[in-house]
């Protein structure tokens, strides 16, 4: 099991709020322990995943043996099931497609029928060229980057807002980059 390494955050975002510091000295000392605080919680994470990797070093080669034991099982049976279907399962092969052992069960199951598409933009043309744009569809939606470009048409109509000025407050404790 591998953990996804991701970028440690040294910029916060959040609202613009009303100030907690009594002066500029306390809102300094928020700052530096704010960068403490993300500092501590790094080390926590590389800890963290650090542990994470030593558990996974030392069950991996016992969970591959394992994973391999029982496909190897699992493909035994199915052989052994699939040249006695007949018997496990009867004649009329619809009503049972499940056989009951003492230890277990074995099924049969149809998949339900499923499309796949490749190259669907050809695929699009060749259905509308044919005649059978009844199997595309049609998916309207607001473009909103044309909103935001003329504000003045739309204003009024209900459901619709357009957000301007919305102010990010940033803290960015000092950090030595190694």
């Amino acid at each position: 099991m591998t953990t996804a390494y991701r970028k440690p955050t040294t910029r916060l975002k959040a609202p613009t709020l009303t100030a907690v510091p009594q002066s500029k000295t306390d809102c300094a000392a928020h700052i530096k322990d704010l960068g403490d605080l993300q500092r501590e919680f790094e080390r926590q994470r590389a800890e963290m995943n650090d542990a994470i990797a030593e558990i996974t070093k030392r069950y991996q080669p016992e969970l591959e043996q394992l994973t391999q034991r029982i496909e190897t099982l699992q493909q035994g049976v199915q052989a052994w099931c699939e040249a006695h279907r007949m018997d496990l399962c009867g004649e009329n092969d619809k009503l049972g497609k499940t056989a009951n052992f003492v230890t277990g069960t074995v099924a049969w199951r149809q998949r339900p029928p499923s499309v796949s598409i490749r190259g669907a933009d050809t695929v699009l043309e060749t259905l509308e060229r044919m005649g059978l744009g009844r199997f595309v569809r049609n998916k309207p939606e607001v473009n909103k980057e044309a909103i935001l470009h003329e504000p003045e048409a739309v204003r009024g109509i209900a459901g619709i807002k357009i957000l301007t000025g919305v102010e990010d407050f940033i803290v960015q404790p000092f950090e030595a980059k190694a």
